[in-house]
């Protein structure tokens, strides 16, 4: 067959790297990012797994010990409240669904 390769995106190491931290800092699946950005979310995924790599990558990485401990806490933190942001906001309404006046039912 003529014309069966297919071009490559190349994409810059700046742009791989924030690509992974939309997954890494935002606690978004990797398929959903993927989706967005539009590349593929094994490629996405690989992106990931050498980002963190590179910051966690052991005693020579760029974060001390104590910074990457201080960092996960974060990022838990963060997920944490995600998930209070979100019952909050759904807790909020659903009582103002009860604040509207009664339709003649009861």
């Amino acid at each position: 067959m003529m014309g069966t390769s297919k071009r490559r995106n190349r994409y810059t190491p700046e742009y791989r790297r924030e690509a992974a931290h939309l997954v890494i800092d935002t606690g978004r699946t990797i398929a959903a990012v993927a989706s967005e950005i539009g590349v593929g979310a094994q490629l996405l995924g690989w992106w990931v797994q050498q980002e963190r790599e590179r910051v966690e990558g052991g005693p020579d990485g760029p974060l001390e010990v104590s910074e990457r401990a201080e960092l996960e806490r974060l990022r838990r933190e963060v997920a944490e409240l995600r998930m209070d942001s979100e019952l909050l906001g759904k807790a909020a309404a659903f009582f103002a669904s009860k604040q509207n006046p009664r339709s003649g039912s009861r």
